[in-house]
């Protein structure tokens, strides 16, 4: 079996690699759920739902997130009712566009979960839907909502992805329900029992930082250390997509390759770095970790295919 420690459209790639190299039942992404938001009475879980899309050849290509031919219809009828909303009212917003096909997702989620069901029991029935042979996890059942400090005040994740479109600078993160949320026992069995363990080129601080932060993930990862092998999300200095590059360098760490093997040299005894990246090798290797250097932009499904292989191959 692989477990692979999954974020948004990175890991989302990075399994789809995986799936064209190995079994796909033989797959156990344990996925973010930091980012999760209410959004309209909703339960919204982007990062699940761009490796459900993703992995179900279903996800927008030119986007990365939601789904692929999607309209906008909700949303635009929406804007009717900006005018007349009171002060200080939320209802209605439409800074987060949710498409018409992927309110059908949030919908379901978050009847289910009204009923009492939990997010992992949803979550199969969602991939099931999809005719996902993975299995696919939430990182837990419990809250935990990923807050960032901008200009002094804590704003919730997607609120600075999304709403300031990460543009502003953040001063510091925290895990809110981190310290008393339960990893999913399905998840921790996954991640001790299986032959390697992946962490995929995801953000480190607020992807992979979330499931990190979870009690007994880092124990159980520094304990097979051995086995555990990430892939960089940072090439040649810079973040392929998203804000991982200015957020390390904004938290006091270095946005390199050495910086992502900085991060994660305690749980991890491999670190796979693209070819741009070579001259820095030895700072990988200075960090305590083998280096693996390959071609890790996944810009087709062949590339992500051959980096699966390569990441694999790494620890056996």
């Amino acid at each position: 079996m692989i477990a692979v420690l999954a974020g948004g459209v990175g890991a989302a790639r990075m399994l789809r690699g995986i799936t064209a190299a190995v079994n796909p039942n033989q797959i156990a992404a344990i996925v973010n759920t930091g980012d999760d938001s209410v959004m309209h009475g909703l339960h919204i879980s982007p990062d699940l739902d761009t490796v459900t899309y993703t992995l179900a050849a279903a996800i927008d290509p030119q986007r990365g997130w939601g789904l692929v031919d999607e309209s906008w219809a909700a949303m635009g009828a929406l804007a009717r009712y900006t005018p007349h909303r009171p002060e200080g009212s939320t209802a209605g917003g439409t800074w987060f566009n949710l498409g018409d096909k992927d309110l059908a997702t949030h919908l379901y989620r978050t009847g289910r979960m009204r009923e009492g069901a939990t997010l992992e029991q949803v979550t199969a029935e969602i991939t099931a839907a999809w005719g996902l042979p993975q299995h696919i996890m939430p990182m837990s059942n419990d809250p935990v909502r990923t807050r960032v400090r901008v200009d002094g005040s804590w704003i919730e994740f997607q609120e600075y992805f999304v709403g300031h479109h990460h543009s502003v600078s953040v001063e510091a993160i925290e895990f809110t329900g981190a310290e008393s949320a339960h990893v999913l026992p399905a998840a921790l069995d996954a991640l001790a029992n299986a032959d390697v363990v992946v962490i995929a080129p995801s953000n480190p601080l607020v992807s992979i930082g979330p499931i990190l932060a979870l009690d007994g993930v880092r124990a159980v990862l520094s304990r097979r250390r051995e086995t555990v092998v990430a892939v960089s999300p940072i090439v040649a200095g810079a973040a392929l997509k998203g804000p991982a590059d200015r957020m390390l360098n904004e938290l006091g760490h270095e946005a390199s390759v050495t910086g992502v093997a900085r991060l994660y040299s305690s749980i991890c005894g491999t670190l796979v770095i693209d070819t741009q990246d070579e001259a820095r090798a030895k700072s990988v290797r200075d960090e305590g970790m083998n280096c693996v250097i390959t071609n890790t932009v996944m810009s087709t499904a062949e590339i992500a295919a051959s980096l699966a292989r390569t990441t694999l191959e790494a620890c056996r």
